[in-house]
């Protein structure tokens, strides 16, 4: 017998995890917590099954966008990324970059990354200073 999908049990489900567009990594790593619980969940409901569903389309949309290099990506964004696949800290930074009010604003968006301070990333994160440019 298949199990019937309860509008009420799945309404229930939406209410605690509140599911939305994910914006931020803070919020896509709360998603990827919710969906990794829902994983070890053994015979799950045909809700769980579509929160679940619906989560792995959340994350992959927000990775697509924030991770995936070329016209979508920043340069900030692919400073982000490298940082976070090779644990680097921003106060790592600060003796190749200048200062940390310098690393604080890379960090933060509000700083463009030059020419010259896109060779010394690249050099950092053993990647093309391209990755950086706009």
């Amino acid at each position: 017998m298949t199990p019937t999908f309860s509008s009420q049990k799945y309404s229930d489900l939406l209410v605690k995890y509140q599911p939305k567009l994910i914006k931020t990594e803070d919020e896509n790593e709360r998603a990827l917590a919710v969906v990794e619980e829902l994983m070890h969940v053994q015979n799950r409901t045909p809700e769980e099954d579509t929160l679940y569903e619906l989560l792995i389309v959340l994350i992959e949309k927000f990775e697509e966008d924030f991770y995936r290099p070329g016209a979508s990506c920043s340069p900030h964004s692919m400073l982000l990324f490298l940082m976070e696949q090779q644990n680097v800290k921003p106060e790592d930074l600060v003796g190749v970059v200048g200062s940390e009010d310098m690393v604080f604003e890379l960090v933060n968006g509000s700083r463009e990354i030059g020419n010259e301070l896109a060779e010394v990333l690249g050099d950092v994160f053993k990647v093309d200073s391209s990755l950086f440019a706009r």
